[in-house]
């Protein structure tokens, strides 16, 4: 969202909450209407191409390493990186969490420089510099001036072909991942997260969270993260992309001056899809935190994966469903009509493979019960009642909207091409999205609902007093207490 998106929505909420208050006068609101979201007028989205004419080149060395260009001289600034196919999908359970191991340990000392002399000789021209790894890459990437572009490219390189891995360092970034393990265990949305994810896809990596669990980051070591480097760091299996205040001219060139004598190697194994994990029935895991006054609740089922072709319609119906905040049928019933929750969100984790479909919420213990049966009733009334057309326009609107405030940079524009990259999805796709999404009918979406949501069919995770939980669910299947 841009700054005056921010303001406006801040300021909108501000005179809701003082106009609310007991004993205040009311007056007109402008721009307020109480109608909801799906009668109002869309507002205007622009048709602009999300890519300008000549401002995107690409490139290829011997080596086989892809280059992406995008010039945006408005300001003098410039992004740079190299993202790579693979991430901790590919990695089997007992190890997960090496990838983004080894993507944090590249910014602990490269080149010729220990830790503290990298991060100080980034730091010295207020550039930034890091690397991350999700289910299906690993990336690396650096930002700052265009008038350091030197020191850029020479950083990138020292931390992408030239880092150290050095033993101590390694073992300070495992203590400090093993403490953060054990301080999420006091946040029971984190421990609904988890557990859901052991639900739904125990024995696969899906299963464990994405930077590990507390035995598999046991194991991680300076060793195995050189070696997951060597494994997964090849030119052919990689894309170099650059953004900013650069000409495509120069930036190929550097590349070529920095990577151009990369080896090749032979990419490493995606990893394995999850067997199917939607549950024969309604299955019920409570993670028993006798402390918490309110419990967290996730209802999940196997999803689908980011390049499903019915992706964008099961996307849209959701929004309806649930996706879409204040204005959805989930935050409707469950809070506005209701009052038993805050918020309420669900949504699908798109992946390589199919991910999962989760609707997450919080409420009372003692209304756990109530709020579970509206909350399935509204996932049946999804099935029953899809999406009609005057939510559709909205929903259209809405992600439409979300879709252009997405990408009022050229740093993010180049991320959503990377991301097509790495999916091997057409290159028009930003540019097609608008259409595609407009062209989502009632019949799109009521398919979608068929196919992706199956309420008769969850996992059921709580996190909350077992002995206040169990009597109000053991009558919806099978129930498995667990203690953190």
């Amino acid at each position: 969202m841009s700054a005056v998106g921010r303001i406006r929505s801040g300021a909108g909420l501000a005179v809701c909450v003082i106009w609310l208050l007991p004993g205040c006068s009311t007056w007109p609101i402008p721009g307020f209407s109480a109608r909801p979201a799906w009668e109002l007028p869309p507002p205007a989205v622009s048709e602009a191409p999300v890519v300008k004419p000549g401002s995107l080149q690409r490139a290829r060395l011997d080596n086989g390493l892809e280059i992406l260009v995008l010039e945006d001289h408005r300001l003098p600034l410039v992004s740079l990186g190299l993202s790579f196919r693979r991430g901790e999908a590919m990695l089997a359970p007992e190890d997960a969490g090496l990838a983004s191991f080894t993507a944090e340990l590249l910014e602990r000392g490269a080149g010729g420089r220990d830790a503290n002399e990298f991060a100080e000789y980034v730091d010295e021209i207020g550039a930034s510099f890091g690397g991350a790894a999700g289910w299906d890459s690993l990336s690396v990437g650096v930002s700052g001036l265009s008038r350091d572009l030197d020191r850029l490219f020479e950083v990138l390189a020292d931390g992408t072909l030239r880092p150290h891995f050095e033993a101590e360092e390694a073992e300070r970034a495992r203590a400090e991942r093993l403490a953060a393990l054990e301080r999420a265990k006091d946040d029971p949305a984190t421990l609904a997260s988890w557990y859901t994810a052991r639900a739904l896809y125990a024995g696969h990596r899906y299963g464990t969270p994405l930077s590990g669990d507390a035995e598999s980051v046991a194991r991680l070591d300076a060793a195995r993260a050189r070696a997951l480097h060597q494994r997964v760091f090849v030119p052919n299996d990689a894309i170099f992309y650059a953004s900013g205040d650069v000409t495509a001219k120069d930036i190929i060139a550097r590349v070529r001056a920095h990577f151009a004598k990369w080896p090749r190697g032979e990419p490493s194994p995606t990893g394995p899809p999850p067997p199917l994990r939607t549950p024969e029935q309604r299955r019920i895991l409570i993670v028993d935190r006798p402390d918490l006054g309110q419990a967290r609740i996730a209802v999940a089922h196997e999803g689908l994966s980011r390049t499903d072709e019915d992706r964008l319609a099961a996307s849209l119906m959701n929004l309806v469903v649930g996706g879409s905040g204040f204005s959805s049928r989930l935050m409707t019933s469950l809070r506005s009509e209701q009052g038993l929750t805050y918020g309420v969100y669900s949504g699908y984790r798109l992946r390589r493979q199919p991910g999962p479909f989760v609707v997450s919420t919080f409420t009372r213990v003692p209304e756990v019960r109530r709020t579970l049966d509206l909350l399935l009733g509204e996932l049946e009334r999804g099935l029953e009642e899809p999406p009609g057309e005057d939510e559709l326009v909205w929903a259209r609107s809405l992600a439409t909207g979300r879709f252009s405030m997405g990408l009022e940079t050229s740093s993010a524009v180049m991320n959503g091409l990377v991301d097509l990259e790495i999916y091997d999805l057409p290159r028009d796709s930003l540019d097609t999205y608008r259409s595609r999404v407009r062209a989502l009918t009632e019949a799109d979406s009521a398919r979608a609902a068929r196919l992706y949501l199956h309420p008769e069919r969850v996992a059921i995770v709580l996190v909350g007093p077992a002995e206040a939980l169990l009597p109000q669910v053991e009558d919806l299947g099978p129930v498995e207490v667990v203690v953190p």
